[in-house]
């Protein structure tokens, strides 16, 4: 059952628990716990964890013969765990009492998105007629960054006598959560101590093994009615042990308090003896409550996307994910854009090329988040700028895979589930991601005006980057052209051209594009840029002043490949095999992940025009029409609307999804086009992780690039707001199945601008301030301005 602002599992049901389990996890942008059971530990259907943005350890692991180091995003003690047994008069104990458990009778799980609190309700009925109602409300304090509370309330019917309770702070946990990963190491926490002080409060202290961040847990458990409580501890785990009074009409409540710090705070403190004094400080449950609503509150009101029906309510629940694992609260944090959330260990909670998707939405709504987040690739320049020197090349070399170092962090192996054979991982060749980065620097400062952060980290973010993309360049005597090598682009699947023996494919198309495209923007950034500040960052690259005609060079005659009318995804994708998609559809019905399927049938797709997402089709994505076409008018070659449709409907038939961003960009780009099959794509995006559209990928990690992108799509995508130097751009494209939203965004410097779409009709709110009006470009290049204090609705075209 789904309301407007609840999000509800009726049963439970093993077989999508672990689904469930990442839908209804609780963050604050600082940490996560996943919306497990209280009274369940990890097994093959539940597996309760807690994950702190930006904790990463390096572990090393014999993998096919090889030693594989892999750093991973470190799963922390929980605190959540709850054990409980009746204890009737005249009769022997009961079990031990899980969702598992046979006289489980109801089970409801209530994540209410509006107050950020999850309730799972549960009702047992044993042999004896005796029934137990237990129902557990937990919160991530949206607030106070460091706790969380777990409210617990026990009505026994039908009986009286006694329940059993234990509260367990839990620290032997490993990172297990990932089937796949089960044959690398998993244990990151050494050096455990736990204990209980005199007051009752239960702690934990450990280390990461490698990256020796200190952790510091405690848990305050209170019981009514009050109890003697018993206490045991081992080096990992710290127990507190009661029995409860409860009888009918007369319920038994235990709240678990817990506070969590680490190393990684400013300032820094011992971070066991922090906990300790801060949930012995903490309020009580309903103040917590009322505190962390109030917080969910002011959140909502800057970073709701307000829309109608199914979408909407989908839209809601997608917006809240991104706010807990990237909050106000992650702008005081070294943290990165997590692939996957604070939800799951998939992808080893890496930062991929994500934020693309995600920063977008935060600009407008949350932009000194937006900063704290391009502020973590500044801080990894360094790394960068050492891989590009190590490989031979200049600048910046950004890693397809980032985590805690800024070291290149994709595996060099990966297992195919479906053959069982460990294969060469070439995803580290898609240099693309230094694009994206200068992407998303460069509409940081669009949207806010920064000149602060663009003169400064954003100026050496694309600077270095262009660099990069000057030297990566090759020039081809007999084109005429530069071209870049070697690369893998978005579509993972083709890695290497058929029978090669050397991996990576030559001039992919979206990655030539863009990156003659940062190189234009990074020469546009330093003609802005005071004197000094060029001589300073010209010293940094080791580039004297009449170097930079090569990069003006390069933005203007990258080579481009076409074939049949068409961009070509690669030079070369024209040459390859068609693939009979009906025979591999009739067969495995769902082709997904046709590299799996092919490659365990000894085949490969590199020899195939099969593509696993977007690729050429993401410059739809990024680039305005016009944009798009005066990128490809700069480089030399004819662009129309012609050829766009023409490529985005070859593209369309030979494209499989294997990534939950494909159906994203193809309903983006379809929706742009006014294109019939636009919903269709657009609500795969928007059901892909409440669906698992994946079969099991969601219950390992929610995907947040999706997942933001369907925000995206609503703001960017369907209402068509573009901030740029002349003014807020809106241009819609009416989309009927969402034929009208609300949001508020901030722009240069003005917060709170409220945007209400209609067919026809567009409103723009903006609130009393001392910055001047806001100027607007509306369809046609109609300009306007809306003053502060002022509400204005204009008509716009239908057609």
């Amino acid at each position: 059952m789904k309301t407007a602002w609840c999000w509800e599992y009726q049963g439970y049901d093993p077989k999508t628990e672990r689904l469930v389990e990442s839908l209804c996890t609780l963050g604050n942008g600082r940490f996560a716990t996943r919306g497990s059971a209280p009274e369940s530990a990890a097994d093959a259907v539940h597996y309760p964890a807690t994950y702190l943005a930006g904790c990463y350890n390096r572990l090393t692991s014999a993998v096919a013969g090889r030693a594989v180091s892999n750093e991973d995003m470190v799963r922390l003690p929980d605190w959540t765990a709850l054990r409980y047994r009746c204890l009737p008069d005249g009769a022997p104990p009961g079990d031990w009492l899980t969702p598992d458990h046979p006289s489980l009778r109801h089970c409801n799980v209530s994540l209410d998105l509006r107050a950020g609190t999850l309730t799972r309700r549960l009702l047992f009925h044993d042999a004896q007629g005796r029934r137990l109602g237990v129902t557990h409300t937990r919160i991530v304090h949206m607030g106070d960054p460091h706790l969380a509370a777990q409210h617990t309330v026990f009505h026994a019917y039908g009986w009286s006598g006694r329940i059993e309770v234990v509260s367990v702070l839990d620290g032997d946990v490993t990172n297990t959560g990932v089937e796949r990963y089960h044959a690398l190491a998993g244990r990151h926490l050494v050096e455990h101590r736990a204990g209980v002080e005199a007051e009752g409060t239960a702690w934990l202290s450990c280390t990461t093994s490698a990256s020796r961040v200190r952790i510091g847990l405690a848990v305050r458990t209170r019981a009514r009615p009050l109890t003697t409580v018993r206490t045991t501890c081992t080096a990992d785990t710290a127990t507190q042990g009661s029995v409860l009074p409860v009888r009918r009409g007369r319920p038994a409540v235990v709240v678990k308090t817990a506070a969590l710090f680490s190393s990684l705070d400013r300032p820094v403190t011992d971070p066991v003896r922090r906990s300790i004094e801060y949930v012995g400080q903490a309020p009580d449950f309903p103040t917590l409550l009322a505190s962390h609503r109030a917080s969910w509150g002011r959140i909502w009101s800057e970073g709701e996307v307000r829309t109608s029906g199914e979408p909407g309510r989908i839209l809601r629940l997608h917006a809240f994910h991104i706010l807990q694992t990237l909050s106000p609260h992650t702008a005081e944090l070294d943290a990165g854009v997590p692939a996957r959330g604070l939800h799951g260990e998939a992808y080893r909670g890496h930062v991929f090329w994500d934020e693309l998707f995600v920063l977008p939405y935060l600009a407008l709504h949350f932009p000194d988040t937006a900063r704290a987040l391009l502020a973590y690739r500044h801080r990894r320049l360094p790394a960068a700028r050492e891989a590009a020197r190590r490989s031979g090349a200049k600048g910046a070399m950004f890693p397809w895979q980032s985590g805690g170092s800024g070291a290149e962090e994709t595996q060099r192996l990966h297992l195919n589930p479906r053959s069982g054979r460990w294969l060469p991982d070439h995803s580290h060749l898609q240099r693309h991601v230094g694009s994206a980065i200068a992407w998303n620097v460069w509409q940081y400062g669009l949207a806010t005006g920064d000149t602060g952060f663009m003169h400064g980290a954003g100026a050496e973010l694309l600077l270095h980057i262009a660099h990069f993309w000057a030297g990566a360049a090759a020039w081809d005597i007999g084109l005429g052209r530069y071209r870049v090598r070697g690369v893998v682009g978005p579509d993972e699947y083709h890695d290497a051209y058929p029978d090669a023996v050397t991996p990576g494919i030559d001039d992919n198309a979206y990655t030539n594009v863009t990156a003659a495209w940062a190189v234009a923007r990074a020469l546009d950034l330093y003609a802005e840029l005071p004197v000094s500040r060029r001589a300073e960052l010209l010293a940094q690259l080791g580039l004297a002043a009449e170097d930079l005609g090569l990069w003006e060079d390069v933005s203007r005659r990258m080579y481009v490949p076409f074939h049949s009318g068409v961009i070509s995804q690669f030079h070369g994708y024209g040459d390859l095999a068609e693939l009979d998609w009906d025979a591999y559809r009739s067969r495995y019905q769902d082709i997904r992940r046709l590299d799996r399927i092919l490659e365990a049938e000894g085949d490969t797709p590199n020899r195939y025009q099969a593509s696993k997402q977007a690729d050429t089709l993401m410059l739809g994505f990024l680039f305005r029409p016009a944009e798009l076409a005066g990128l490809f008018r700069r480089l030399g070659y004819a662009f129309d609307d012609g050829l766009w449709a023409r490529t985005v409907a070859y593209y369309l038939r030979r494209t499989c999804h294997g990534s939950t961003l494909s159906s994203l960009v193809h309903g983006w780009v379809l929706a742009r086009q006014q294109g019939g099959d636009a919903w269709r794509y657009c609500r795969e995006a928007l059901l892909g992780d409440i669906t698992d559209v994946q079969g099991g990928t969601t219950g390992e990690g929610i995907h947040l690039g999706a997942m933001a992108g369907t925000l995206d799509l609503v703001e960017r995508g369907i209402v068509g707001l573009d901030p740029g130097p002349d003014g807020l751009r809106i241009d819609p494209v009416p989309l009927s199945e969402i034929p009208g939203s609300a949001f508020s965004v901030c722009y240069l410097g003005h917060r709170d601008i409220r945007i209400r779409f209609r067919p026809g009709r567009l409103g723009v709110r903006v609130p009393p301030s001392l910055l001047g009006p806001v100027p607007l470009v509306l369809p046609g290049g109609r300009t306007e301005r809306v003053a502060p204090g002022q509400e204005r609705w204009f008509r716009l075209p239908t057609d």
